[in-house]
């Protein structure tokens, strides 16, 4: 927010006034202060004023990062995602871990099939390379989100890295230090990572945003959004995709929704629906695509 003064006849005027993108157009909030004021007179006038125009800003839309949605965009996007609840049984959740376990590494180019991820899970046999330390990983970060009560913080979101990746990868539970680029399958490149200098201060502002947003979205959509802006941040060297999704689920818990599953199959739709957040700051994709999964992922897990 920013004074602005108009030369008249009788003096000066002052306006406090700020400026916000809505689309792909500028617009401006002004608020006359008055006329001619001394330096503790406007000081006072536009305290008072900045109350109201951040009240109106809030009325007008929510900031989600890099773009902004409007009271009426939030509300068809929380009516779109409303769906039946149903709470995992301790059998649901067996099958659930053991299918989310199998997906998440799959989708990150894993080798090893369900049913020796079963096998590793219900037997725990001696463990012969990183792939299956890792399926051991990924099913105790499960029962982490499942069961810790602590809140979204830098804290957790290192700690479920380190959980995952203890014992396999050497920098476990540290951000990154380095820039990496994400790649297809044909080599090309289809995201810069943020700088690594920048890290720290983005997932703060991914923790800020949740506490003072939590509560205006379905907690399928908050979900989307969190889960995406961390995969657009990719804080760490390595992991960043089964971190990510383990983090949706976090928030999904957190907020009283059951978990949801991304399934290999589904892979390619996946990654359009990061890329149009990313390219494009497009959150329904994301929405429409967890709301299949979660239906998809009743019905191969319960009874």
């Amino acid at each position: 927010m920013f004074i602005e003064k108009r030369k008249t006849r009788t003096g000066i005027k002052y306006y406090l006034a700020h400026s916000y993108r809505d689309k792909d157009k500028i617009k401006k909030i002004r608020k006359y202060l008055g006329r001619n004021l001394s330096k503790k007179e406007l000081i006072k006038k536009r305290k008072e004023a900045e109350k109201e125009i951040k009240k109106k800003i809030k009325e007008i839309r929510t900031e989600v990062f890099n773009f902004s949605l409007k009271p009426e965009e939030i509300k068809k996007l929380n009516k779109l995602s409303e769906v039946e609840i149903y709470h995992l049984d301790k059998k649901d959740w067996k099958r659930f871990t053991e299918d989310f376990v199998y997906n998440t590494n799959a989708i990150e180019g894993s080798t090893v099939n369900l049913n020796e991820v079963k096998t590793i899970l219900q037997k725990k046999p001696k463990i012969k390379n990183s792939e299956e330390k890792e399926t051991l990983n990924v099913a105790e970060a499960i029962k982490f989100i499942k069961n810790t009560n602590k809140t979204l913080s830098l804290y957790l979101i290192k700690e479920i890295h380190k959980i995952c990746f203890k014992g396999s990868k050497p920098f476990a539970g540290e951000f990154r230090d380095k820039e990496v680029v994400i790649r297809n399958s044909k080599g090309e490149i289809i995201h810069h990572s943020v700088s690594s200098d920048n890290i720290e201060g983005y997932m703060k502002e991914i923790i800020e945003w949740y506490k003072e947003n939590k509560n205006n979205f379905n907690p399928i959509v908050l979900a989307s959004i969190i889960h995406n802006q961390f995969e657009h941040i990719h804080p760490f060297e390595d992991g960043n995709g089964r971190v990510g999704r383990l983090l949706l689920n976090f928030v999904l818990l957190r907020n009283n929704y059951p978990p949801i599953n991304i399934y290999l199959e589904d892979r390619k739709e996946y990654y359009d629906c990061l890329k149009q957040y990313s390219d494009k700051q497009k959150i329904k994709p994301t929405v429409k695509f967890l709301i299949k999964q979660y239906k998809k992922t009743l019905d191969k897990v319960t009874t």
